[in-house]
């Protein structure tokens, strides 16, 4: 019976142990490649963000001395028939120096003619002896954006970069170029973003497969074209394996590479292998040599720990606290805790990691949209208008501007703005709306200048405006008046706001609607029908239902007599506060 049950106890433990190593292999092998490539690909995002600063300043720099009025008056004469003298070419110095002031590693800034003749420095060169007809033409197609061309075949130890010029005098016309040459030594890839310094291979190659910069000098440039041209992550080189992770630049077109051995990343796997490995082989040999006269002493923590091993599986890792007096046994249980201990610190790390990708991933989604870009196109429009004598039309374009940056950006970046502010906001809103209706729609603001410091929740009032405007303004014979009103409540701890036109007005059928939505707080039955009134009411309970102050919104209105909505908030100069 002893025997019977040892042997069985016995081949339950070697299972388990097969199982338990084998499942805690596998899924720290694939936990620690998993991470290791996901703090490889932050480690390129976060290399090639700093390269690209570098660039970007560079880029700002040479944008500089392409508006800078005085290099813009003498491409324009160039342009016209008037060749630069030695004098204006010799003054274009003061303008040009200041990227060689603010950006290192740059040796030359060169200012070149549309006809390719140079200009700076004094010399008779032209552009097309320094770079290709192609990159000559990339960057007229460029528009004045930087192109980066890579290592000068010429002079290996530079990088090259071009930009057109455009005459902004002339119609944004093409005037010239700007030619930068840096020191290959401002790209060197010397710091290691993870803190293990030579356990990895940084590379930033450029067009045609030319290495721009390595953090390893004796790189070999031939393997250079498979690892851009490889698919897989797992890559060969030699008889050594690597992790392949590439980053390419937006700024450049160039792809930064970070090669990491494989052998660096499993360098854990061996140990727990050992591990497992050496606490199944002691375990099962002290189970056999012990077997008789220890039987009864190792059976009940056996199953003790069987016990808590299973349980794991469903209620997660945890560590046993038995005390045995076997001391193979209490190793056993050690080794275990151990296990356990360095599996959910593993888990832990994991979780943490996920949520920084996931917020990183988050930020990156939200800084694709900037709105700089929105509000240059809005100037580029508004001065081509001016150009033209177009000034109504000049005029609008200014008010829609500042309608986006109140909008998207907005004074406060936050939900709260000041009445002033939010007045000033519809006021922009119904010039853009007169474009549309012309005469057929008039208006006046009358609000007290002591209550332009009120703060309010942004975008609180245009609704309504709209409102009056789609279902009143619209749907009147005639011309008609959109009157906004700001006065102090009867309490004097509120400030009413009124929204009123003389347009078409409700029938009492529809009023009564409305007002039941509003005091039941349900959404209204259709669109068209209170759904920006009903919006309105349940930002004001958002923001103020908590406090003390209950503000409101009230609805007037008769067919054929126009509507008044009213609504009224807490006097108070900041978010929350009297």
């Amino acid at each position: 019976m002893r025997n019977q049950m040892l042997v069985g106890f016995l081949g339950v433990m070697i299972l388990i142990l097969c199982v338990v190593g084998v499942v805690t292999f596998d899924s720290v092998s694939r936990l620690l490649k998993n991470n290791a490539e996901k703090h490889i690909r932050q480690t390129a995002v976060q290399a090639n963000g700093r390269l690209e600063a570098v660039l970007n300043q560079i880029d700002s720099l040479t944008t500089q001395v392409a508006t800078n009025a005085y290099v813009q008056k003498v491409l324009l004469n160039e342009r016209n028939g008037n060749p630069a003298t030695f004098s204006e070419r010799q003054a274009l110095l003061s303008s040009i120096k200041i990227v060689q002031t603010y950006a290192d590693g740059i040796t030359s800034v060169e200012l070149y003619s549309a006809e390719n003749r140079r200009l700076f420095p004094l010399d008779e060169g032209r552009l097309d002896m320094k770079v290709g007809q192609e990159w000559i033409a990339r960057a007229k197609e460029g528009k004045g954006r930087m192109v980066w061309i890579g290592k000068d075949p010429l002079e290996p130890d530079t990088v090259l970069a071009i930009r057109s010029v455009s005459l902004m005098d002339q119609w944004f016309t093409h005037g010239g170029y700007v030619l930068v040459r840096m020191d290959r030594e401002a790209f060197r890839l010397s710091e290691s973003f993870n803190g293990d310094s030579g356990r990895e291979t940084m590379l930033v190659v450029g067009q045609n497969y030319s290495l721009i910069a390595s953090s390893d000098p004796t790189f070999n440039t031939g393997a250079i074209r498979p690892l851009v041209e490889a698919e897989e992550t797992g890559v060969s080189i030699g008889k050594r394996k690597y992790m392949l992770v590439k980053q390419p630049s937006a700024v450049t077109g160039w792809i930064f590479l970070i090669l990491t051995p494989v052998s660096a990343i499993t360098e854990g796997i061996s140990v727990l292998r050992t591990a497992i490995l050496m606490s199944a082989g002691i375990g099962t040999l002290l189970f056999i040599v012990l077997s008789f006269p220890m039987s009864t002493i190792i059976t009940r923590p056996v199953f003790k720990l069987i016990k808590t091993m299973r349980g794991a599986r469903l209620n997660g890792l945890k560590p046993t606290t038995q005390i045995s007096s076997t001391i193979e046994i209490n190793e056993l249980n050690h080794t275990y805790n151990r296990m356990v201990e360095h599996m959910n610190g593993l888990i832990e790390l994991v979780y943490e990691k996920e949520l920084i990708q996931s917020r990183t991933e988050l930020k990156a989604l939200q800084a694709q949209i900037h709105p700089h870009f929105l509000f240059n196109t809005l100037e580029a429009l508004y001065w081509a208008l001016q150009e033209k004598r177009e000034e109504e039309l000049a005029g609008y374009v200014v008010a829609m501007a500042d309608l986006f940056r109140y909008t998207i950006t907005g004074p406060n970046k936050e939900e709260w703005v000041t009445l002033g502010d939010e007045l000033e906001h519809i006021e922009r809103y119904l010039l853009i709306m007169k474009m549309r209706l012309g005469d057929r729609i008039g208006w006046s603001i009358l609000s007290p200048p002591a209550y332009a410091r009120v703060s309010m929740p942004k975008l609180l009032i245009q609704p309504l405006v709209e409102n009056a405007i789609l279902h009143g303004i619209e749907g009147r014979i005639g011309p008609g008046t959109v009157t906004i009103r700001v006065e102090p409540a009867e309490d004097g701890i509120h400030l009413g706001i009124t929204v009123e036109d003389d347009g078409r007005g409700m029938d009492a059928a529809t009023l009564r609607t409305l007002n039941h939505a509003l005091e039941t707080g349900q959404s209204p039955p259709s669109k068209g029908t209170g759904m920006g009134i009903f919006n309105v009411r349940q930002r004001l309970k958002l923001y103020y239902g908590r406090g003390r102050l209950r503000p409101g919104v009230s609805i007037r209105s008769a067919s054929g007599e126009g509507t008044r909505v009213s609504l009224t908030i807490p006097m108070q100069t900041g978010e929350g506060e009297e």
